[in-house]
């Protein structure tokens, strides 16, 4: 029998060794044919033709849809972005496979960053989910709605680390942690991908923006960064490297400048670090109009100086400014940039359609005519469950005092405030091609929960804000924020006489979309507008008061703290967020979301995040004094940690149990924790463990995540978790960008947020 089994595993070594090699040869086949057919290719293309491939182009004003056209016919333009329906692009993949010479065909991009018609929560809302199955579910969704549009490649995942939440586009990432972002970055570009790119239900992921872009000074956007090359290895650099080793075909450069160079000029970050340290093979894009934008970072004095900065640092695509088009030809017949230099990048772009199965199948996600949807916008298109069940994931309980929640789907319920009935701030920020009349509000989602067991009265209670400036930024484009032209104390008078009707009030706060998305940095972190006069007032009446709080960043809540009975962050949850919303209120589902960024008590302790590192003098809690590193006008710390998060139900954690007292570098150690549901009713936590490095060459934050796992138990259950530490988890940058593991002490904290912990220490030996 032994005998038996032995040989079972030898064939089973053996087989596994020739498919192995097997796979690889065949790699190696694909990889030597796709480059014979480039190489044939560009030996036919003209320098017009080759630049005319580095081209991303929108249709817009500047450029109308016959003259693009046009352009594609004649080898002039190499992809387009935001045309997003089978009949807008049929007509464009047309001209370039019918009617140019080469008959190379086109690519089409957009931003599909938290869904495609179907719109799941906002990024930082996901990251709160600490549940990579839900991330992977709504990449593939997003990347099969997206590729049913005939989209081929999207601009995500954006994985910027983001610890100043005073910038806008905090909304659009996933949070302050390198370890969680890297961990979201790998999912999102493989539930793109799929398990084949070329696939008709799988578009490209373009990581972006490379690089830092998260760091820019005070959170305003577009703002410089001036960084560490140890801070940058250590806790900027490794989101992007994740999705890269993951597969990603693209990468989008950032518009900020890192030590003085711009991204899109930076041929050590495109070139050095990019494609010689990581080894990446995909094509570079610019951001919107960068190259351009060159000229106003001061690098280039002219068009022409900034075309030749970009494609010498390795941007491949020019997004949508005329750079490319209307230079390169000059700068090559002057000798200013090679032929060589300008292959390469024509290289990359071809690369990335022949990976996409364009050349292969240049109809393959625009499908014929006849199969067109016969409504676009058909509700049946959209994948409702999914993005109920996921929003529910992402929801933060941040307070319940006197298990105010769950609500009771009975009596009058009291639902104040415009966001609790605005469809359009249900998207958030980026979202895509999904639509507002197909959002699910907050009060729709009440209205359902609690049919005719239960009756809601409404008043809008005050606008999201007053301020003429602000409203006039925020509808520069398009009229996106509704205001009640009403005085101001008139609402809240009005709301007040309505909550006072009610058993229960349910205020919906926060920002509009607008105010975290893209250009959208904020000097404050209140609670916008009158919005806060409202809160006030409505505690006044003795209610119970929960908060459903909308937003896109960790906003200041010290007095809702005070003033709410219960708060729950909800971000913008997105088509289906209203339904979600309710399904928690009422206890229906039972929140288990988690905080990705720590939520700070005031402005003037930004930035706050958890993976700080100490000071000679740091400041202890239990041992206040002079002399210590701290603000000393109010309690020293974020309101709300990072990992943070209540449930209905209560947990316990047992003290750490280490498999041994030390590790060595190629062994393994374990810690174990027991967590068991002491309350009443079934939950979800998340056990997050921390490790801290006592003593190295270098100083070392203070805590860093370094794993976790999502557990789900019935009242009175429990369940061992075990961590398994290696090597590799205790390695860091040293100063000389040498990336190793010291010998010493090691503390290991295991918690559920990375504020209150066990702790238990090993010796890497």
């Amino acid at each position: 029998m032994n005998k038996l089994c032995l040989l079972g595993l030898l064939v089973g070594m053996a087989s596994q060794s020739v498919m192995a090699q097997s796979a690889a040869a065949t790699d190696n086949t694909t990889l030597q044919a796709k480059n014979a057919f480039i190489g044939k290719l560009m030996k036919q293309m003209t320098l017009d033709e080759k630049i005319g491939q580095l081209r991303l182009i929108s249709i817009s004003a500047d450029m109308p849809q016959p003259q693009i056209l046009k352009e594609i016919a004649a080898g002039r333009i190499g992809g387009t972005f935001n045309s997003v329906t089978r009949s807008e692009n049929r007509p464009l993949q047309e001209a370039a496979v019918a009617k140019s010479r080469l008959k190379i065909p086109m690519f089409f991009a957009y931003d599909v960053v938290h869904g495609h018609r179907t719109i799941f929560p906002i990024s930082l809302g996901m990251a709160a989910s600490w549940d990579m199955d839900a991330v992977a579910l709504m990449g593939r969704v997003s990347a099969k709605e997206a590729s049913a549009d005939s989209i081929d490649m999207t601009f995500a995942p954006m994985v910027d680390i983001s610890r100043d939440p005073r910038w806008g586009r905090s909304s659009e990432g996933f949070g302050e942690d390198t370890y969680l972002v890297s961990r979201i970055s790998d999912v999102m570009v493989r539930s793109f991908q799929g398990k084949n790119i070329a696939a008709n239900d799988s578009i490209m992921a373009a990581v972006k923006h490379f690089a830092l872009y998260g760091a820019v000074e005070g959170g305003r956007d577009y703002n410089t960064v001036d960084m560490s090359m140890t801070r940058m290895y250590q806790d900027y650099l490794p989101p992007y490297k994740a999705g890269i080793d993951a597969g990603a075909g693209g990468v989008m450069v950032a518009l900020n400048s890192i030590n003085g160079v711009p991204s899109t000029a930076n041929k050590w970050l495109m070139q050095d670090l990019l494609r010689k340290d990581w080894g990446f093979k995909g094509v570079t894009i610019s951001d919107h109009g960068a190259i351009k934008e060159l000229i106003d970072h001061g690098v280039a004095k002219d068009f022409r100086e900034a075309a030749k900065l970009a494609i010498k640092a390795g941007v491949d695509l020019s997004m949508n400014d005329v750079a490319y088009g209307e230079q390169l030809p000059g700068l090559v017949k002057d000798g200013e940039v090679s032929m060589k230099e300008i292959d390469s990048a024509v290289r990359e772009v071809l690369r990335a359609k022949y990976d996409m199965g364009l050349f292969a199948a240049p109809y393959g996600r625009i499908g014929v005519a006849a199969d067109d949807p016969a409504d676009t916008y058909s509700d049946d298109r959209l994948h409702r469950a999914e993005a109920r069940d996921v929003a529910r994931k992402t929801l933060v309980l941040l307070k319940n005092q006197n298990e105010t929640l769950p609500l009771k789907k009975q009596g009058t319920i009291a639902v104040i405030g415009g966001l609790a009935q605005s469809h359009l701030d249900m998207l958030g920020s980026w979202s895509a091609a999904g639509r507002a009349n197909q959002s699910v509000t907050v009060y729709e989602g009440l209205a359902n929960a609690v049919g005719d067991k239960a009756k809601l009265v409404y008043a809008r209670g005050a606008n999201v804000s007053d301020n003429e400036h602000i409203l006039n930024y925020l509808n520069f484009i398009e009229k996106e924020v509704e205001v009640d032209p009403r005085p101001a104390q008139e609402m809240i008078d009005e709301a007040v006489k309505v909550a006072e009707q009610a058993d229960v009030i349910v205020a919906v706060v926060g920002e509009s979309r607008g105010m975290s998305h893209e250009s959208a940095s904020r000097s404050s972190l209140n609670i916008p507008g009158k919005q806060r006069d409202l809160i006030k007032a409505l505690k006044a009446t003795g209610k119970p008061l929960v908060l459903v709080l909308m937003n896109g960043r960790p906003l200041i809540l010290v007095d809702e703290q005070e003033q709410a009975d219960a708060m729950l962050e909800t971000w913008f949850p997105g088509t289906e967020g209203g339904n979600a919303v309710a399904d928690v209120l009422f206890g229906d589902y039972n929140p288990s979301g988690k905080l990705a960024m720590s939520f700070p008590r005031s402005i003037g302790q930004l930035p706050v995040y958890y993976a700080h590192l100490n000071t000679g003098r740091p400041y202890h809690e239990d041992k206040p004094g002079n002399y210590t590193s701290h603000y000393f006008e109010e309690p020293n710390g974020p309101l709300f940690p990072f990992g943070y998060g209540l449930s209905y139900t209560q947990f316990d954690v047992s003290d750490i149990k280490l498999s041994d007292a030390s590790m060595t570098r190629k062994g393994k150690l374990t810690a174990s924790v027991t967590v068991k549901n002491t309350g009443k009713v079934a939950g979800a936590t998340v056990v997050q463990l921390y490790l801290h490095d006592v003593a190295a060459s270098i100083s070392r934050p203070v805590k860093e995540l370094k794993n976790f796992e999502k557990v789900m138990l019935e009242p009175g259950e429990e369940k061992v978790v075990n961590f398994t530490l290696s090597e590799n988890d205790l390695k860091f940058y040293n100063s000389e960008l040498k990336y190793a593991a010291e010998p010493g002490e090691f503390k290991v904290m295991i918690g559920l947020d990375s504020q209150t912990v066990k702790e238990a220490s090993f010796n890497l030996l």
